[in-house]
């Protein structure tokens, strides 16, 4: 993994996103922000389960689904599987450890709202 401070690629209203095998971060400060950063690794064991280019495939099909589902932008991203996944482990330092492959399907689960 390696950890880039990249202001100008981050989409407006996100701190940070993972495309294998880097970690990109608006802020500095971030690269320090052990919780930030566990919910980037954890993304990034995601697309390495689907293998990089289906995860993001996967990532904007779904997104999708939610927007039409929740019509909201914020409730269809944070409902995403891979996010819920992410969301839900971020302050666990050991998950990654102990995570079986495609646990991101135990998320997937319609009609909760985050």
């Amino acid at each position: 993994m390696f950890l880039i401070v990249a202001k100008y690629l981050i989409p407006k209203g996100y701190r940070g996103m993972a495309v294998f095998p880097f970690v990109l971060v608006k802020y500095g400060f971030d690269k320090e922000n052990a919780v930030f950063v566990n919910h980037e690794k954890i993304h990034l064991r995601q697309q390495l389960e689907l293998l990089v280019i289906p995860f993001f495939v996967w990532y904007f099909l779904e997104y999708l689904i939610r927007l039409l589902q929740y019509k909201n932008a914020e409730l269809a991203y944070r409902n995403i599987s891979f996010e819920r996944e992410a969301y839900a482990k971020e302050a666990d330092f050991t998950y990654l450890k102990n995570r079986s492959f495609f646990q991101f399907l135990h998320y997937i689960k319609v009609g909760n709202k985050q």
